[in-house]
């Protein structure tokens, strides 16, 4: 994994995603607009309507191009949310971890010190600035760059002239895409992240990432609120208790094992609470929770060499209810 040569580039993949998604605003529902220093906007929930649709192409996007996303019926025992987003990818670790994955702080400077985001998708890889790419071996060299910003404002200029710092881009070559979790495009693309909680989950267990070789995850599509904790915790409960995910790994059974074991939501001290509930319950800090909680309800680990599978967790339906209702 640390031959970054022969990688794909994430952000070369993802521009065509992007300039696709800016080319039918009008039918989504969407505003294309040219942001500070010439970067372009794209309003996929703030100020518009976006959809459904919009969150799912937002996932494409934020996956770096390196997975397949598709909103198909639930699994039975969550027919009472009839609809949920898959999510594959052939090459997880990058598609995950080194584009979707939330990691990049960005807070506003002194233009409007309380703009805040964290940014996800391909352009997190160009600037390489966690060190997360360190391990992966990885970093992207498009001169595309684009960020999926999980908030309600655009970015303001000293957001934009950080991004051209670290990633080298032209201002007219960067691409904002920005939506709330209260809205839906927001709200779908938050729960696209289920096969991305899982890898994350996979990394902080220190379970060799280049033993990942393939993924698919599935959760329930959240109703969104007008209350951002609302909003945020329908999110999560969508994943921690309706979210299923089946990876596919190298190495010894008995790891394949353990792996099933350890990684559903389950094993959190925090489990068994709505989100929000649980959010409230430490005041708010958000690091206060347990990060064991934050991973699907269900797993299948497959050892591919010797064709066995092994599962953990399960799906808790009623959890599900009890946060959408």
């Amino acid at each position: 994994m640390n031959d970054a040569v022969k990688r794909p580039s994430v952000g070369a993949l993802a521009a065509p995603l992007v300039d696709a998604l800016a080319a039918d605003a009008g039918r989504l529902r969407l505003k294309v607009s040219t942001g500070p220093l010439g970067c372009r906007l794209i309003d996929a929930g703030a100020a518009v309507p976006g959809g459904l649709e919009v969150g799912r192409r937002l996932t494409e996007i934020c996956l770096g191009g390196l997975g397949q996303v598709s909103i198909v019926p639930s699994v039975a025992a969550l027919s009472a949310w009839p609809h949920s987003i898959q999510v594959g990818s052939a090459d997880p670790v990058i598609g995950c971890l080194g584009s979707q994955y939330a990691g990049w702080a960005l807070a506003g400077g002194e233009d409007d010190p309380n703009w805040f985001a964290l940014g996800s998708g391909p352009g997190r890889a160009t600037a390489a600035v966690e060190t997360l790419y360190e391990e992966l071996g990885y970093r992207d060299a498009s001169p595309d760059v684009a960020l999926v910003l999980e908030t309600g404002a655009p970015p303001p200029e000293s957001i934009v002239r950080k991004v051209m710092e670290a990633t080298g881009a032209a201002p007219e070559r960067i691409t904002f895409l920005y939506a709330p979790t209260q809205s839906l495009a927001g709200s779908t693309q938050v729960v696209g992240r289920v096969l991305e909680v899982a890898l994350h989950k996979v990394h902080t267990l220190h379970f060799p990432l280049e033993r990942v070789i393939d993924g698919i995850g599935l959760a329930p599509l959240a109703p969104p609120a007008p209350d951002f904790v609302k909003a945020m915790g329908r999110t999560n409960d969508a994943i921690i208790y309706g979210g299923r995910v089946h990876l596919f790994v190298t190495g010894p059974d008995g790891d394949a094992e353990t792996l099933a074991n350890d990684l559903p939501s389950r094993t959190s001290r925090d489990y068994g609470l709505p989100f929000a509930e649980v959010f409230q319950k430490f005041n708010g800090d958000f690091y206060a929770i347990d990060g064991a909680l934050f991973s699907p309800a269900e797993v299948v680990v497959t050892a591919v060499e010797s064709g066995r599978s092994f599962r953990g967790g399960a799906l808790a339906p009623e959890l599900v209810d009890a946060s959408f209702s």
